[in-house]
């Protein structure tokens, strides 16, 4: 078991609740070094679906995604001088100097590649033109690990506690993207309140790029100065100083600053561990009408229901036993009828397995 917060950028660790200090399982599943995901059998994955492969290429692995860094993680990753980040900060300095996706609020993907990831999520894992700049080809990891956003601390392709562990995930994103917001613009308040006064932090609702957009173009000088002010030119100062205001923070200060929104997003979360942590199996089950089922050759069965990265392979003889929970009785009935009809059995251990993947479902 680890905490909550040793997933989390050590940033984090003196500002959020207690509650993150609560133990979760680690997610042995979803193995990074060695990527589940890119392995041809035995790792529990579904291969393919409908025809369409699911398997993530090795030089991708499930970094076809653009994270969007909130202006203090920039500064923090800025700041850090250690070399093993040295070609991290190389990159965000790149960035930077492209001006585009660049403002005081955040360091984000274009226009473009965000149109791109919307109409093209069948090509996740598997599309080098859509892998992360921060991506380190050679040594196949992560240049800004320590830094990373929301999306990057909470995503796994498979969980450990099934469909109730990737909720727990879910709603620790969305706790995360909260607080992002949040503190960027607190950050983004004392160092250019005219960005805040103006609305500049409001999200940009439009769907439709321009063409300057789809050509990855900075903005015109003059815009750009306008958006950037009297930083204009020390962006990366700007960022770095985001990050000393955010790091020297209280809890208190940052429970003030989630508000509202925060205190009830907490609520979900703390629902959502303990439903991943200290599972109950429901008294009435059903085998899942929309489970996948894949017969392997050496006999055995492949079933799929709540993601399409995660499978459980069982013994073929087994899917038989399944099928008697129709979701018309109660499990300890449907194990005594298996039990005096077919001499067999499904521990409850399995059944619990089965149900946290959602093959078989509450009726």
């Amino acid at each position: 078991m680890s905490r909550i917060l040793d997933s989390l950028p050590v940033l984090y660790r003196d500002l959020f609740p207690d509650f993150f200090r609560k133990e979760i399982p680690v997610e042995t599943k979803a193995t990074c070094a060695s990527c589940a995901m890119c392995q041809s059998s035995g790792q529990g994955t579904v291969e393919s679906v409908d025809g369409v492969s699911r398997l993530f290429r090795p030089d991708t692995k499930c970094c076809t995604y653009y994270p969007k860094l909130p202006n203090y993680l920039v500064g923090a990753l800025l700041s850090d001088e250690r070399d093993e980040l040295g070609e991290g900060r190389r990159r965000m300095g790149e960035k930077i100097a492209s001006r585009v996706g660049v403002t005081p609020q955040w360091v984000r993907p274009s226009a473009r590649y965000n149109l791109l990831y919307r109409n093209s999520r069948q090509f996740f894992g598997r599309a080098a033109s859509m892998r992360c700049p921060y991506y380190e080809l050679e040594q196949g990891g992560c240049t800004i690990w320590p830094y990373r956003e929301a999306v990057c601390s909470t995503f796994y392709c498979k969980y450990v506690a099934g469909a109730d562990g990737r909720k727990f995930w879910m709603t620790l994103k969305t706790y995360l993207a909260l607080a992002e917001i949040q503190l960027s613009r607190y950050a983004v308040l004392q160092l250019m309140p005219e960005f805040i006064l103006a609305g500049k932090d409001k999200p940009d609702l439009s769907e439709t790029p321009t063409v300057e957009d789809l050509d990855d173009k900075p903005l015109a000088e003059k815009e750009y100065a306008a958006l950037w002010s009297r930083w204009a030119g020390r962006e990366g100062e700007f960022y770095r100083g985001c990050f000393d205001i955010v790091r020297g923070l209280s809890a208190e200060q940052m429970e003030k600053i989630m508000g509202l929104d925060g205190v009830i997003e907490l609520k979900v979360l703390e629902k959502s561990h303990r439903d991943a942590v200290a599972p109950a199996l429901p008294k009435v089950l059903k085998l899942n009408p929309e489970a996948t089922v894949k017969w392997l050759p050496d006999g055995n069965v492949a079933l799929g229901a709540y993601s399409e990265y995660d499978a459980v392979a069982l013994p073929g003889i087994a899917y038989g036993l399944l099928v008697e929970f129709t979701g018309r009785e109660p499990v300890e009935a449907v194990r005594q009828h298996l039990r005096q009809e077919k001499q067999a059995d499904l521990h409850e251990d399995i059944l619990l397995e089965l149900y946290r993947h959602r093959i078989l479902m509450e009726a």
